[in-house]
């Protein structure tokens, strides 16, 4: 495992996190409590050191899963924790359908106290990195939402700040104007090689702002699918959340994955080399894929070991994205605002 770390900070982030949305929701299949931990401690043999949660994953479950597998004060110090706040869990967590969204409540006061409560659920004095749990751009502009989390970081009970962008895949204009304006510790996205954007101009928009923000990959395997594993037989079961996906998602996904076979060696694999790509951006602090069993666990916690991409590995990647994969063009489907505020409408990173 290597390790990356954050502006002004000697936190050891390994390259390839630990997300817990996988085992605590229900959403890919049910994992006890004991099978979990066992994943997880198996993660911290392999390198890992950061553990992804959010209070809302399972009502405050992936946070008590974590304290679970790590419970002594040695162990805790071996491990980065990042969780989410943001979702009225408490008032509307019960009886939720699927993953359907329930209201959130940013206010000041409900931030401080629901990261008083992760503390307890972790059992821990400090969470490493807190971040706002899927924002909108009225957040983003409120000035006492950012004044808590700095109280907080002055009071020791978090190290870091942050957001996190979703539920699904878009909010361009959130993530951009909080890089301007807020120039958060962390910014979680979903990114991948498959679905570039909006993910690759926010991290042009980061470099060219010169702003402090790292990322956090989620879904870096679009949805399983640059595991290379699917076929278009692949049936996924009934509570599979990617059972709920359109038919062509997986057939026009098939294809381009056929596509993308030249990034497999002896050495590596697809899912690996998905994850390299990905690393090849030095603003990246980890990558979290979905981890449900241990073999693929091991598979992705041995990503650092594997060799990077090549330039001119990357090249043909770009060419084949900027082809549509020779595939009829498929229109994006995109979440929250997809504008650029007006400061940066005319950035020379979006050329």
């Amino acid at each position: 495992m290597k390790y990356r770390t954050l502006p002004e900070s000697t936190l050891p982030i390994s390259e390839i996190g630990f997300g817990l949305w996988t085992l605590s929701t229900g959403w890919w299949g049910d994992y006890s409590d004991e099978e979990a931990v066992r994943l997880m401690r198996i993660g911290s043999d392999l390198g890992i050191t950061l553990y992804d949660a959010a209070d809302t994953y399972g009502n405050g479950r992936s946070e008590v899963l974590i304290a679970k597998a790590f419970s002594t004060p040695q162990e805790r110090d071996r491990i980065v924790i990042a969780t989410k706040v943001g979702y009225d869990f408490i008032n509307h967590g019960e009886g939720r359908r699927g993953q359907r969204e329930i209201p959130q409540d940013f206010s000041a006061p409900a931030i401080r106290a629901a990261t008083e409560a992760a503390l307890a659920r972790l059992k821990t004095d400090r969470i490493d990195v807190l971040q706002l749990h899927n924002i909108h751009l009225e957040q983003v502009m409120e000035d006492d939402l950012w004044e808590v989390l700095e109280s907080l970081k002055r009071e020791g009970k978090i190290l870091h700040h942050g957001v996190a962008l979703g539920p699904a895949i878009g909010w361009l204009g959130e993530g951009a104007a909080a890089i301007e304006k807020r120039h958060p510790d962390v910014l979680q996205h979903i990114y991948n090689l498959l679905e570039q954007h909006p993910g690759k101009t926010l991290h042009r928009i980061a470099e060219a702002t010169h702003s402090k923000t790292r990322f956090f990959i989620r879904v870096p395997h679009s949805s399983g699918m640059l595991e290379g594993k699917y076929t278009a037989e692949t049936i996924f079961p009934p509570n599979d959340h990617r059972n709920h996906r359109p038919r062509s998602w997986l057939l026009s996904g098939v294809k381009k994955i056929d596509k993308l076979r030249f990034l497999e060696s002896a050495d590596r694999t697809l899912g690996q080399a998905a994850m390299q790509w990905l690393l090849h951006d030095e603003r990246v602090a980890t990558v979290l894929p979905n981890i449900y069993n241990e073999e693929q666990l091991r598979e992705f916690a041995a990503t650092s070991s594997t060799p990077g991409l090549l330039d001119e590995e990357i090249k043909r990647v770009d060419d084949l994205v900027q082809s549509g994969f020779g595939l009829e063009r498929e229109e994006g489907k995109f979440k929250g605002s997809m504008e650029l505020p007006p400061t940066l409408a005319h950035c020379s990173c979006l050329t």
